[in-house]
């Protein structure tokens, strides 16, 4: 199975944000970034919209190209922006005023009472459902029953993990709860924190079939462009999957 690479602008909107105004433009940068060989692009319109704003997402949906994945919190508001938008996927993620970045994977064992009309009117208009989860074997179970056909695997604590110990057993966690989301049916997808060091390991142990990364593509490309920094990702995919 090929795996994919969904492109995250975000941190292309925080910059044009940190000075206002109109550059860098996050729906110039998915268009290079699909040139480029991505297969999709993500963005996180967040409540407070300290990075990306409404139009990013409408103009980046007009694109009609990639497979548009919107992050979301899983708010009224937000559940009315996807059915008008209609991206090609919507992930839900939790969603903190305080973090930096989205710091973990909604806890469904928790939570899934309270999300599920909201994931149930996502599922009958026809928007695939995507969970962003950390590697918990037990969510399976209530993934399923809120309708969700793709899982985002968080892989922040083994992008951050140090010594071979640490990083082994994340990624064992890893590979045994996409293993048992993929025996659900589920897709399993991965992202946070990935970079072209880290992925070959990753997918040593599961091969996913999408990996979503921005902040290590948006930073390489300041120094090389975004073309060269997406064609050096999938590069780092594909070598990892052979």
């Amino acid at each position: 199975m090929n795996t994919e690479l969904s492109v995250n602008v975000d941190h292309v909107a925080t910059l044009r944000q940190a000075r206002g105004g109109d550059e860098p433009d996050p729906a110039r940068v998915a268009t290079l970034a699909l040139d480029a060989g991505a297969a999709g692009i993500t963005v996180h319109l967040r409540e407070d919209r300290r990075h990306i704003q409404d139009h990013d997402l409408e103009s980046i949906r007009a694109l009609g190209r990639g497979v548009l994945n919107l992050e979301m919190a899983l708010t009224e508001e937000m559940v009315e922006i996807a059915l008008r938008v209609r991206p090609d996927r919507a992930t839900l993620v939790p969603e903190r005023r305080a973090e930096l970045t989205t710091e973990g994977g909604l806890d469904l064992h928790a939570l899934e009472k309270t999300m599920a009309s909201g994931c149930a009117k996502l599922v009958t208009a026809g928007i695939p459902l995507s969970l962003f989860l950390d590697p918990v074997e037990g969510f399976a179970e209530p993934a399923t029953r809120l309708g969700a056909s793709i899982i985002e695997i968080h892989t922040g604590h083994y992008a951050n993990a140090r010594g071979a110990d640490a990083i082994d057993r994340e990624l064992d966690r890893i590979g045994r709860a996409a293993r048992r989301f993929h025996e659900f049916g589920i897709r399993p997808h991965a992202g946070h924190g990935l970079n072209p060091g880290n992925v070959s390991a990753l997918l040593r142990r599961f091969p996913f079939g999408e990996l979503s990364i921005g902040h290590a593509i948006v930073a390489r490309a300041i120094e090389v462009g975004m073309g060269e920094a997406v064609r050096g990702m999938i590069g780092a995919i594909r070598a990892s999957s052979a």
